[in-house]
C-alpha cells in the first residue's frame, strides 16, 4: 500500500508542471469607473412601513435549501389588501449571502419573484458533476499541490451556464430589486471582500461587468477543494478616475474608527498602486463571516448619516425592520465524547473548524444585534428632530405619526429552533453541492418551520399585516 501512495505522490509531482489551473482574473480594468456603492438600500415599493433584510449562511446546498425555505416562509405572509396586496418577499430590500447562501441571495436579486426556479435549476441538480472529485487521481493531486483541485472552469462555469444565464452584476439593477451583498475572503489582508462598487472602483474595474457566477463561486471557494479566485489590482499602468470614499480616509487616519473599518480601509489601500500586491486572492467567505452579516455591519460602521443605510424618506416611513439571519450550520453528535480517548486527527480537524465557526457565529450575531440597537437610537433621534412639514412630505400626511414608533426585530433561525428529532436528522445532512431530493425537501421545510416557529418573527408579521388591514384566514 505504501508504495502505491508513493507512486501517486511521484505522479502528482511530475504532473504538477503539466496541469494548470485557470488563474485568469475575473475582472477587467477600465479608465472610467461609475459611482461608488450606494449610500442607501433601495426604498420599499409598497408603503415602506415594513423593511425586510436577510442574510444567508454557508453550508453548501444544505444552506441553499434552508435559505430557500426562509424565502418561502416570507412568501406565505400576505400584507396589504386588494390591488395593494403583496407578500413579505416584496419587502426584502437587502440580502446578503456567503457560500451556499450566496447562491440563494444572488438568485433572489437576479430573478425576484422568479426565485422559485432555484429548486429546479439548482437544488435538485448535481452541481458536483462539474467538479474534479476523485481524491487520489494524480491530476487532482497535482492541482491540489498547486493550490486547489478546482478552478473557475468548474463550479463558476456550471453556475454561469445552468443558473445565472451568463448574467453580470448589471442584472441586479432591475426595477424593484433588493441590494445584494455577496462576499468572499481576501486571504492576504485577512478581511472580508465584498463584491461592492466601492471595491471594484478602487481596482479600476466595473462591477456591472462581473459575472454573477464568478462572485458566487468565489464566495464558495472552500480551501484546497478550490484554488483561490484571482482579482487583478491596479498598477501604475492602470489609471482611472477613481475617487476614494471618505470612509477609507476615516479608517486610515481616525484612531477611534471601528477595527472592522480600519481593516477594510487598509485592504482597500493595498489594492491601489501597490508594488507588493498585483492580485487579490479570494477564498470562501465563511473564513471571515459564515453568516453573511459583514455587509450590514460595515454599512452601519461607515454610515454618513443617522438614518443610513435607509434613505431619509424610508427612515420616516418605516415602522418595522425585520432582519433574519439564516444559519444552516450543523451541530454534530460525535462518538468521541462517549469514550476517554479521541478525537483522532480527522475528527480533531473537523471539531476545530466547527468550534471556530460556532463561536464566531455567536459573537457576530450578538454584535449585530447591539449595532442595530444603537442604530435604532440614532434613527429615533433623527425622526424626532424633523419638522412636521418634512414628515408630511415624506409620509404623505401626519396622520398616525409617532417619531419613536420604530421596531427592529433581529432574529437568528437555525436547526436548533426545530424539534430535537428533526434537528438531529438535519445535522447529518452533509456540506456538499449535491443532495438527495429527500434531503433537499427536508431542509427547505426546515427553513419554513424555523421562521414559522419563531414567536418574535410571527409577532412582527402580524404587526405588518395589522397596519395594512389584511386579515388572515380564520382570524376573528
Amino acid at each position: 500500500m505504501r508504495w502505491r501512495v508513493g507512486l501517486l505522490v511521484l505522479a502528482a509531482a511530475l504532473l504538477a508542471g503539466c496541469v494548470a489551473n485557470d488563474v485568469e482574473p475575473i475582472n477587467t480594468h477600465v479608465t472610467q469607473v461609475g459611482p461608488g456603492s450606494p449610500d442607501y438600500i433601495p426604498d420599499a415599493p409598497a408603503d415602506g412601513s415594513t423593511v425586510v433584510a436577510l442574510s444567508f449562511s454557508g453550508g453548501g446546498t444544505r444552506a441553499t435549501a434552508f435559505s430557500y425555505g426562509v424565502l418561502q416562509a416570507l412568501d406565505d405572509v400576505t400584507v396589504g389588501s386588494g390591488g395593494r396586496a403583496h407578500t413579505l418577499i416584496d419587502d426584502v430590500r437587502v440580502v446578503g449571502g456567503v457560500s451556499g447562501g450566496a447562491v440563494t441571495a444572488a438568485y433572489l436579486g437576479y430573478k425576484g419573484r422568479g426565485y422559485r426556479e432555484l429548486r429546479k435549476r439548482f437544488l435538485l441538480r448535481d452541481a458536483e458533476s462539474s467538479l474534479h472529485t476523485a481524491k487520489l487521481a494524480p491530476a487532482n493531486l497535482a492541482r491540489l499541490w498547486k493550490g486547489g483541485v478546482n478552478d473557475r472552469s468548474t463550479f463558476a462555469a456550471w453556475l454561469d451556464r445552468n443558473l445565472f444565464d451568463g448574467a453580470t452584476y448589471s442584472a441586479f439593477r432591475r426595477p424593484g430589486a433588493p441590494l445584494v451583498w455577496i462576499h468572499a475572503s481576501d486571504i492576504y489582508n485577512g478581511t472580508a471582500f465584498g463584491f461592492t462598487y466601492d471595491r471594484f472602483a478602487a481596482i479600476c474595474s466595473d462591477l456591472d461587468k462581473l459575472r454573477i457566477a464568478d462572485a458566487v463561486a468565489a464566495s464558495a471557494a472552500f480551501p484546497a477543494v478550490f484554488a483561490p479566485v484571482v482579482v487583478s489590482t491596479t498598477t501604475p499602468t492602470t489609471r482611472c478616475n477613481y475617487k476614494q470614499p471618505d470612509w477609507i480616509q476615516r479608517g486610515l487616519n481616525d484612531p477611534e474608527a471601528p477595527e472592522r473599518v480600519k481593516a477594510a480601509a487598509r485592504a482597500m489601500e493595498s489594492y491601489q498602486n501597490n508594488d507588493r500586491v498585483n492580485y487579490i486572492k479570494l477564498l470562501d467567505g465563511g473564513l471571515t463571516d459564515n453568516i453573511a452579516v459583514v455587509g450590514f455591519a460595515e454599512s452601519l460602521d461607515i454610515a454618513g448619516s443617522p438614518h443610513s443605510p435607509l434613505s431619509p424618506q424610508a427612515a420616516v416611513r418605516m415602522r418595522t425592520l425585520i432582519m433574519i439571519v439564516a444559519d444552516a450550520g450543523r451541530r454534530k453528535e460525535p462518538d468521541w465524547v462517549k469514550v476517554k480517548q479521541g478525537p483522532g486527527l480527522v475528527d480533531m480537524i473537523d471539531a476545530t473548524a466547527g468550534t471556530s465557526i460556532a463561536s464566531s457565529v455567536r459573537d457576530e450575531f450578538d454584535s449585530l444585534k447591539l449595532e442595530f440597537r444603537l442604530w435604532r437610537e440614532k434613527l429615533v433621534k433623527y425622526r424626532c428632530s424633523l419638522p412636521a412639514a418634512v414628515v408630511a412630505r415624506y409620509r404623505g400626511s401626519l396622520s398616525g405619526w409617532k417619531c419613536r414608533d420604530v421596531q427592529m426585530v433581529v432574529e437568528l433561525v437555525s436547526f436548533a429552533d426545530l424539534p430535537p428529532d428533526e434537528a438531529a436528522a438535519l445535522n447529518v445532512i452533509p456540506t456538499r453541492l449535491r443532495l438527495t431530493p429527500e434531503q433537499v425537501e427536508r431542509t427547505i421545510q426546515a427553513g419554513r418551520d424555523a421562521v414559522r416557529l419563531n414567536p418574535r418573527l410571527q409577532q412582527a408579521f402580524r404587526r405588518a399585516q395589522g397596519r395594512s388591514g389584511f386579515v388572515a384566514a380564520g382570524s376573528p
